[in-house]
């Protein structure tokens, strides 16, 4: 429950400002970074005083049991795929508002919001709040992409994103003056302030002042004509479009909120990534964070991640990195001078199958589609055997459903069909009519090809195939042969979207602690990630544009919650919302999970301070590191 202070469902407007006055002043003990101090006595950067908005966010540390650092340093960390140098992003967690350590929902960009029925959200900006270049971030930025970027058909062909639509309707968008930004609804979207502050947030502000030069309606034509020829692109929306990419964090010419700006440009085996000289956020004694300097950050092979960690090339790793890496991090602390933390992890599931229930072959499809089938290949996982050879009996076994940090938890949902229980399990594949067998003891489909069941993995964790090698060998038990096939990432989820893979093998739900103010959106057919109906999440994505509508009862049901949920008025109804829904997947297993909580080593330098010892290491809510604020960590030398 969130804290009466910050609770979003009221009927009156309220103006949350993350425990501050609404009009911080700039400490007066103000002081100019080092990194920068060249610059500025060189006339080439203003001074801090003139670089940060006119009431910066203030953070005491000293109340969140944190030390005050020293500006300074490099830190290492590594990625295993070029794209993922958006992880900066992700980490740096600058948000309009983000979640604080309680989950609560908070300013951070903004100076303050008001929501009024979760219909009408007044968002207001610091004044003088500049971009990584000098230029101002005003509500010309959000009118920006609002009415110039969102809603110009060359640039965003299917419209406004979904999360603004209620009902079908997109929001009435104002500009009063220029640090108050204006989003109204004739229908409540209560779902609307945590879409902004997700890992990947929606971007519904962009630099104008940069991206302008790009834009037809703003550029001079021969300019433009000239821009777009020397790109090699076939329009000036193409060009536009490649250009806006504050989530990819590939243009190191964007001008950037988060406090590290991209400083390398094309692809590189490093990108260095260093301090946003207009960063927002100010600690107590006057010192403008992030403290740390660069973010040098290294793409790597996968298998590798943990070899040069283990040598000390890291100061702070996470991704990358499984609890088999464990014992041998552990081993090299004292030759690479850092610490292994196991943190908690926050995925619904750590290992979860999921049977494609929109598998193109028929036979197969209708054997999936019975929950007895689903139950009885739950049944026949032996979950603690699982736990103890792959985690050491660190991990939670049960079915896959929301951990019990979130309100929403039911012991009931977690053990359901998830005891270990062949007997059960054979007995419900007879009821199912599948009693014929091979000569190997292996049952036959109605059309009498054997039961073999294909999963297909992503091939990047050992554990997957580790914990699969034990559910074929259960498996075998109640005559179904398990048939692994380890694929590239990519590939893997184009085959699953397509329709051409039987089961797949992934996380659970990535949020597996939502809170009263989560939308459930996730657990009914809405997108096409859940790997167990991607044909009925694309035809909600698009309208109907492809894919195919829900044809099961329980998912139709699950739809139709989701929309009571968007249009409920009280805390109570969204409440029973989430319970029916969670009740439904226990029953009906659309995803088959083996396991949770198991722990995620976190590599730390030991000079590298303001790391918490114990934390939650989550996708969503809060984008790994990014919740726990890597802006404020620092070296201690």
């Amino acid at each position: 429950m969130f804290k009466t202070t910050h609770r979003l469902f009221l009927a009156t407007a309220l103006v949350v400002a993350a425990g501050l006055p609404a009009t911080a002043e700039i400490p007066a003990n103000l002081q100019e970074i080092p990194y920068w101090e060249a610059e500025v006595e060189g006339g080439k950067l203003p001074p801090v005083a003139d670089r940060i908005p006119q009431d910066p966010l203030i953070v005491d540390l000293a109340a969140k049991g944190r030390d005050f650092g020293t500006p300074g340093g490099t830190l290492r960390t590594m990625v295993t795929r070029s794209k993922d140098i958006r992880q900066m992003v992700v980490y740096g967690y600058a948000r309009l508002v983000g979640f604080d350590h309680e989950y609560n929902i908070v300013p951070d960009l903004l100076a303050s919001f008001e929501n009024e029925d979760n219909s009408k959200f007044t968002l207001n900006l610091r004044p003088g709040h500049k971009w990584s270049d000098g230029t101002p971030f005003t509500s010309e930025d959000f009118r920006y992409w609002w009415e110039d970027v969102a809603n110009n058909e060359l640039l965003s062909p299917s419209g406004p994103p979904d999360f603004l639509l209620v009902e079908g309707k997109a929001p009435t968008v104002t500009f009063p003056d220029e640090t108050t930004v204006v989003f109204e609804w004739a229908n409540p979207n209560p779902d609307f302030l945590q879409s902004l502050a997700q890992a990947r947030p929606p971007f519904i502000y962009r630099p104008s002042e940069f991206l302008r030069k790009y834009h037809e309606k703003f550029a001079d034509p021969e300019e433009l004509a000239f821009q777009v020829e020397d790109a090699r692109v076939k329009s000036w929306a193409a060009l536009h479009n490649k250009l806006d990419n504050l989530y990819k964090y590939d243009n190191h010419e964007l001008p950037t909120l988060q406090p590290w700006l991209n400083a390398s440009s094309g692809k590189k085996i490093r990108h260095s990534f260093i301090r946003n000289p207009y960063y927002h956020r100010v600690d107590s004694k006057g010192v403008q964070l992030p403290y740390i300097d660069v973010v040098e950050m290294e793409i790597v092979a996968p298998g590798l991640v943990a070899a040069k960690t283990n040598a000390g090339e890291s100061d702070l790793q996470g991704r990358g990195l499984a609890f088999r890496d464990a014992s041998i991090l552990k081993k090299g602390e004292a030759q690479g001078d850092y610490k292994t933390l196991l943190w908690k992890t926050g995925v619904a599931s750590q290992i979860a199958i999921y049977p494609n229930l929109n598998f193109e072959d028929e036979a197969w499809r209708n054997v999936l589609r019975d929950v007895r089938v689903r139950r009885a290949l739950s049944l026949a996982i032996d979950r603690k055997t699982i736990n103890q050879a792959l985690y050491f009996k660190l991990a939670h076994p049960g079915a896959m459903s929301v951990l019990p940090a979130s309100p929403f938890y039911d012991e009931a949902n977690a053990k359901a069909w998830a005891d270990y229980d062949v007997d059960m399990a054979n007995a419900l594949l007879d009821e199912a009519g599948l009693t014929e067998r091979d000569k190997d003891g292996i049952r036959l489909l109605p059309d009498g090809r054997p039961m073999e069941l294909i999963i297909e993995t992503a091939g990047e964790r050992q554990e997957v195939e580790n914990a699969l090698q034990i559910v074929t060998d259960t498996w075998r038990e109640i005559g179904v042969e398990l048939v692994m096939r380890p694929l590239d990432r990519d590939i893997l989820r184009n085959r699953v979207f397509s329709g051409n893979t039987m089961a797949s093998v992934w996380f659970g739900w990535d949020d597996g602690i939502p809170q009263l103010h989560t939308s459930p959106a996730y657990l009914a057919p809405t997108d096409q990630v859940f790997l167990a109906w991607p044909k009925w999440g694309q035809h909600y994505q698009t309208a109907g544009g492809s894919g195919e509508p829900p044809d099961m009862p329980e998912a139709e049901l699950l739809m139709k919650l989701a929309h009571d949920w968007e249009i409920a008025t009280t805390d109570e109804e969204r409440a029973a919302v989430w319970t029916e829904m969670l009740k439904i997947h226990a029953d009906q297993l659309f995803a088959i999970g083996i396991l949770n909580g198991a722990p995620q080593p976190i590599v730390v330098s030991n000079r590298l301070k303001n790391v918490p010892e114990q934390a939650m290491w989550a996708w969503e809510p809060g984008a790994h590191f990014g919740i726990h604020r890597p802006d404020e960590f620092f070296f201690a030398d």
